[in-house]
């Protein structure tokens, strides 16, 4: 663009200078006469002017202008009363073609414009002069059109309104969009679209804060009754004994009571930003866009008004918009209107987009003119927060088993406050120096409160003991801390109950295509006829047939090929099969897409789908007015539609039995190579049969002419093999469906280890249609002896699953298209493909495997089966401490009238099971070993007859051993009372600690293999240890304990490490595989 300085310069700038007393029309002519005023100045022959005089201008107001004949429909020569009404309506900016702020390129071919017509000579067209002025500001109206009446626009589908836009093109002049080229994507102008329209966010409610969650730990009812004992004691305690010795009873039980609730709170806090983390993650989804010419991926939170976002099949529409151009698009807008009516959108009657519906069927350009909170959806979307409380199906069982043994705990703590207040009551207790507690009406009403609140303490710490609310913790932990590992390892977790369901998998149904192998795709076979062409030998080709193989490539395809300039390398975008075929034709025949494009008018298209297997397109030549339809499908369906075709002379050949023998031959010799076979078929329709079949929307499929086959190449995955053979090695059935051929399948199936060479295929491999033509009851005989099922549709798929739920199974399935969404809601655990998935497919998965590969659903279940493991391996640990806890006390309490427990104790025993408990348990990450084992199924119960062994038989030796102590510890010892409590108390907790090793293994007797590995399990061991030494040795008054020398402590380590042998003593005791319950049900 021509830019310079004109002698004249300063009195132009003194004449942009408009007085502030001007009224608006007249200051918008002023604007006008001024503009016009300096093009014919700068039309004029320049003087000769010096240096000097150019520094004498006060500042520099830069001139943009290029001359000569326009091709837009708004410059062009006008009579002066036309271009004054067009001036007042729409300003001299518009008029000229020209932005506020001084641009006039949006795009690269409006700068080739520019610069074309600034190389014309400035004289000869003065009227058609387009003049950008600069005046050191940006005006406030660069866009012609405000946000809230694009907003109205859309949410109203007014057409109106639209017309008098000047329709979609008019929006799109409007927004400064280049309808072909998009927008221009300098920082400059994202921002202002930014400033101007606002970004594609939503406002979310406010995150949860720390505060919210301490409300909640307050709001367990036995924390509350111990903060009034806590409180009862200390204000008993400060009566009796002062303030400097009374306060040590009910200010432990508060310290301690704080330890818990902290403990809660900065657990469940940091689950909850987990979540929103991984919210974050699972919505940031990746949109495609035609951006200064070329399409690109982008983020949806970077979508801005303007843009060019192009749509196909299991797309989510990710801002309001119009529609540009595109074929066979429909909708589903049940998410905003709640019908299930699929609701088609074209340029003519129906040109509205809304936010969050799903592109079903078609594919399609869009112009978005309105995002984020100017959406009707990111409206709704505001007031929807992501439910972090979702409730898992193994949290809902072990709330139920808490529940349980809570009764049993409340049960045993009334027992054992009637017991000791009738002891203390009837005079059966003594205090510290033998004397009688309770004399009748001579003891003190302060001395019996304080006897009563002690006792209601230790009724209801034994309560808070009993009560395992360590269980769901361990089952949040567990989670967040899987689902944080699984996102490392390529799996998006999107539904938590998938993490504990998958280990519980028998069945897994997987697709072929990216998941067991690579997805990336090459054409390796060309079969023109029945005559199989070599690389480069397109030369020898009939210029006609290349031509219709140009057209049947280059107009029945959603990809597109982007070629910045003409020496460039070309770019290719799309689905890996359609960049493969793209980039063959490209390569082989030489072929210009955009120019073949031009050449034609696409009049129909029936865009590809996974039910169908095909894509057509009818398209009028422009040279001669001819019409032909091209397809593009599954090879062998695609010949079932022909009835002749071409030989590599351009010679019609007739397809008999004979050459249809042939074909069929050559397409299952590339699918016994595990080649995709793809096939292209044409016929010209007349003008008058196009007429006939316009309004019934179908294109011709019969008749059809054969052009060619391709064979395309998509190697396996390396690796697929072992995983598939991990899995089936841990007992999980692992079934291939497919839409490809039989021949193809079986090929993939045997090379990834799904089948074998010798295997009997005639009850391992079956087609879609056969298993769908099946009774039911021969679907159910057969459906656990498939292996593999080719040229399957997604009904078939769900059909599958549901005869393998029926059968018992727990069933995972992988699926990326819009039409797998209903087997993925069927399926116990929906996978969806985090890279050719859909976003209809993602929304109806549980996981998302973000690299699409087979390995990554075998590591998924791995993690699934760790998750389910490590909380049966907390609920070992934790109910061997209920059971000896309420054993002792209750026992205790009853014989002896006094627990060996303080309420401080037991709380600091109930925070090491609970919480440093389940922090080390539930992080085990998986072992190789944890495939060893068959799957648990749907009807394993939670605790198994080995867990019941390994707890009984602990908590009997905990039991005996506390209770030996209670009673004749003081003899063994020869110590007091008050320093056999404290031996008790610590025995208890090193039992717990040594315990914990042997959780780590429920069936294997090396409890000690990988335990290098776990630092984390290492440190909280240790931590425990410490702060067990600083309770007993320093904090006597707080935990109520003497210090203990180094024989005792030797002792009580030694008592405690006996838990190892007697661990691995126990898992020497044969169980019966069978529940003992299930024998109890079965007696009754």
């Amino acid at each position: 663009m021509s830019i310079f300085l004109h002698p004249n310069v300063g009195c132009i700038e003194s004449l942009l200078d408009t007085a502030a007393s001007l009224s608006s029309p007249n200051k918008k002519w002023r604007s006008a006469f001024t503009k016009i005023y300096c093009v014919r100045t700068l039309l004029s022959p320049p003087k000769k002017t010096t240096a000097k005089t150019t520094s004498r201008c006060p500042s520099y107001t830069v001139l943009s202008i290029y001359a000569g004949t326009s091709d837009n429909q708004l410059v062009q020569e006008t009579n002066p009363d036309q271009f004054r009404k067009f001036v007042e309506n729409n300003g001299i900016a518009t008029a000229l073609q020209t932005n506020n702020d001084g641009g006039i390129c949006s795009s690269p071919s409006d700068e080739d414009v520019a610069t074309e017509k600034i190389n014309n000579k400035v004289s000869r067209s003065p009227s058609y002069t387009v003049l950008s002025v600069y005046n050191g500001k940006l005006e406030n109206d660069f866009f012609k059109i405000d946000p809230k009446s694009l907003t109205n626009l859309v949410k109203e589908k007014n057409l109106d309104q639209l017309q008098q836009l000047d329709g979609i093109h008019g929006v799109a002049f409007a927004l400064k969009t280049d309808s072909e080229g998009g927008i221009c994507s300098s920082e400059e102008d994202i921002a202002r679209r930014h400033e101007a329209f606002g970004s594609n966010t939503y406002k979310k409610p406010p995150s949860k804060s720390f505060f919210h969650f301490v409300v909640e730990a307050f709001k367990d009812l036995t924390i509350w009754i111990l903060l009034g004992c806590a409180a009862l004691s200390l204000a008993f305690g400060i009566k009796q004994h002062g303030p400097k010795e009374g306060w040590y009873d009910g200010g432990s039980i508060f310290v301690a009571v704080f330890l818990v609730i902290a403990v809660s709170t900065v657990s469940n806090y940091r689950q909850n930003r987990q979540f929103e983390k991984l919210s974050k993650v699972s919505n940031n989804i990746q949109i495609e866009v035609v951006r200064n010419g070329r399409r690109q991926q982008i983020s949806i939170f970077e979508i801005v008004v303007g843009d060019v976002i192009c749509l196909k099949i299991g797309d989510q529409v990710p801002a309001d918009g119009l529609f540009l151009d595109g074929h066979s698009l429909q909708v589903d807008e049940s998410s905003m209107t709640g019908e299930s009516d699929h609701v088609e959108v074209n340029s003519s009657q129906n040109p509205f987009l809304f936010s969050g519906t799903k592109v079903v069927d078609g594919y399609a350009r869009m112009l978005a003119t309105s995002v984020g909170m100017n959406t009707t959806w990111g409206q709704l979307m505001s007031q929807i927060s992501r439910d972090t409380a979702e409730q898992t199906p193994l949290q809902a069982r072990l709330n139920k088993l808490t529940s349980s043994i809570g009764m049993v705990g409340l049960t045993v703590a009334f027992l054992v406050l009637v017991v000791l207040l009738v002891r203390y009551f009837t005079g059966n207790t003594t205090d510290s120096n033998g004397n009688r507690e309770f004399n009748g009406s001579k003891t003190k009403v302060d001395d019996i409160m304080n006897a009563v609140v002690a006792i209601v303490a230790a009724a209801v710490t034994i309560v808070v003991v009993a009560i395992p609310e360590g269980l769901p913790l361990a089952v949040t932990l567990t989670l967040a801390y899987s689902m944080k590992r699984m996102m490392a390892d390529q799996a998006m977790v999107r539904k938590l109950p998938a993490c504990e369901t998958m280990g519980s998998a028998t069945v897994i149904c997987t697709d072929k295509t990216g998941t067991l192998t690579l997805n990336q795709m090459k054409v390796t076979r060309f079969w023109l006829g029945p005559e199989l062409i070599e690389e480069g030998a397109a030369s020898s080709i009939c210029r006609w047939v290349v031509e219709l193989i140009q057209q049947g490539v280059a107009l029945n395809t959603t990809g597109c090929v982007y070629r910045a300039t003409s020496g460039a390398q070309c770019e290719f975008s799309g689905s890996p099969t359609e960049k493969a075929i793209l980039y063959w034709a490209v390569h082989e025949f030489d072929m210009d897409m955009e120019e073949m494009k031009q050449s034609c008018t696409i009049l129909q298209v029936e865009a590809f789908n996974s039910e169908k297997k095909r894509s057509g397109v009818m398209m009028r030549k422009k040279t001669d007015n001819t019409i032909h339809v091209h397809w593009k499908g599954a090879a062998e369906m695609i010949l079932a539609m022909c009835s002749s075709y071409y030989d590599a002379t351009g010679k019609l050949e007739f397809l008999d039995h004979g050459a249809r023998e042939q074909f069929e031959q050559i397409i299952q010799a590339m699918a016994a190579n595990s080649l995709r076979c793809i096939a292209f078929a044409h016929k010209q329709v007349s003008v008058e049969k196009h007429e006939d079949v316009k309004d019934l929307k179908k294109l011709n499929e019969d008749s059809l002419s054969l052009i060619g086959l391709v064979g395309i190449k998509d190697p396996c995955r390396e690796g697929v093999e072992k995983a598939v053979q991990d899995c089936q090695y841990a007992g999980v059935n692992i079934k291939m469906i497919t839409g490809d051929n039989v021949f193809t399948a079986k090929a993939i199936a045997i090379e990834c280890g799904i089948l074998t060479p010798n295997q009997d295929m005639s009850t391992a491999v079956v087609e879609g249609e056969k298993f769908r033509n099946y009774t039911q009851k021969e679907r159910m005989e057969k459906v656990d002896k498939i292996c593999v099922m080719a040229r399957s549709s997604p009904f078939d798929k769900l059909l599958m699953v549901q005869c393998l739920k029926q059968k018992g199974h727990v069933v995972a399935v992988t699926g990326d298209g819009t039409n797998d969404a209903p087997a993925l809601k069927e399926a116990d655990i929906g996978l969806s493909m985090g890279i050719q998935g859909t976003e209809v497919a993602k929304e109806s998965s549980d996981i998302v495997i973000m690299d699409d590969n087979f390995g990554s659903v075998a590591i998924v279940l791995r993690w699934g089966r760790c998750v389910y493991t490590n909380i049966q391996k907390f609920i070992q640990f934790q109910l061997t401490v209920n059971v000896a806890a309420l054993v002792i006390n209750f026992v205790a309490a009853v014989s002896a009238g006094e627990v060996p427990l303080t309420a401080v104790q037991l709380l600091w025993v109930n925070l090491i099971m609970d919480t440093l408990g389940a922090l080390a348990l539930a992080t085990e990450r998986p072992t190789e070993e944890l495939m060893d084992k068959p799957p648990v199924g749907r009807t394993e119960p939670l605790i198994t007859n080995v867990m019941w062994r390994n707890i009984l038989g602990q908590a009997f030796y905990q039991i005996a051993i506390l209770l030996t102590l209670q009673f004749r510890g003081e003899s063994i010892f020869g110590v007091n009372e008050k320093v056999k409590d404290t031996l008790i108390f610590n025995t208890f907790v090193l039992c717990q600690v040594f315990n914990e090793f042997n959780s780590r293994k429920l069936e294997k007797k090396n409890v000690f293999q990988g335990i290098h590995k776990n630092r984390l399990f290492l440190g909280i061991i240790g931590i425990t240890i410490v702060l067990q030494v600083l309770m007993v040795e320093f904090l006597k008054k707080f935990a109520d304990t003497e210090r203990l020398n180094w024989g005792q402590w030797g002792a009580c380590i030694g008592i405690a490490a006996a838990s190892w042998p007697i661990g691995w003593v126990l898992k020497w005791i044969p169980v019966p595989s069978k529940s003992i319950f299930s024998y109890l049900k079965w007696k009754k």
